[in-house]
């Protein structure tokens, strides 16, 4: 039987989410909590990837299980949430677990997913392991105005992982906007798919546009070379959120 899992985790201590050789991996704490809660052997499949040192509030992946409901006298709803969160290390939550079709896939069947960065440009050491630090004045009416142009565009070449494994560079955005936000600045973007790398380094591309480095002009060229080396640099990992995961079609999964 194939479950949704709806999950958190900070991602500080791990090498991202996918299971590595020799690394701590969410998916790897998260595999083993699972096998011993179920007494059997789990592999999660997750709806996509995180780099090492990002962070997630909402994430989904979905797991086989050979025991026909997880839900039994042993596991009510609550009880199996409860003796995973247990299980697992504390900077990893489980919000729920829900039975769906056998076919539900966490990764295929998504349609959008959304992300967030935040940066703070006065020092504030109570943030230190969720934002960046920026100590500039940053022009954030230019930075939106530069963002706009990624609506235009679907191959993003240029803000994707050098000699990365992904078969296309094309993603559709809809949505990517700065905002002032309990005295942090916050990036939010949504797309259908994101590359690796991509968010960090189009974050680091329009601090340079808020920075005065660049223009909305020299934005556009950079989206249109294709060509990392045109981009602006990767901004830290820590400061970047996996938010949200959106589905379509799905019994019993938030849409």
């Amino acid at each position: 039987m194939r479950y949704f899992i709806y999950l958190a985790y900070k991602g500080t201590g791990y090498h991202g989410w996918q299971i590595q050789a020799n690394a701590r991996t969410v998916q790897g704490a998260l595999d083993h909590a699972l096998s011993v809660l179920l007494n059997e052997k789990i592999e999660t499949t997750g709806a996509g990837r995180t780099d090492t040192g990002v962070h997630a509030s909402y994430f989904t992946a979905h797991f086989d299980s050979e025991q026909y409901g997880l839900y039994t006298a042993a596991h009510s709803p609550a009880q199996a949430v409860n003796k995973l969160n247990a299980i697992l290390p504390r900077d990893i939550c489980i919000y729920d677990i829900l039975p769906v079709d056998a076919a539900a896939h966490a990764r295929f069947d998504a349609i959008q997913r959304t992300y967030k960065y935040y940066i703070r440009t006065k020092k504030n050491p109570f943030d230190t392991e969720f934002t960046a630090f920026f100590p500039f004045e940053l022009d954030v009416a230019a930075m939106n105005d530069a963002a706009q142009l990624l609506f235009e565009y679907t191959d993003f070449t240029s803000f994707a992982k050098l000699h990365g494994q992904s078969k296309t560079n094309h993603c559709r955005i809809t949505q990517a906007r700065w905002e002032a936000a309990d005295g942090r600045l916050e990036f939010t973007i949504s797309a259908d798919r994101f590359l690796r790398n991509m968010v960090r380094a189009i974050v680091g591309t329009l601090i340079d546009v808020g920075r005065g480095k660049i223009t909305r002009d020299d934005m556009r060229r950079i989206i249109v070379q294709k060509d990392r080396c045109a981009a602006g640099p990767s901004v830290p990992a820590k400061g970047l959120w996996l938010t949200d995961i959106r589905y379509k079609n799905l019994p019993g999964i938030p849409c």
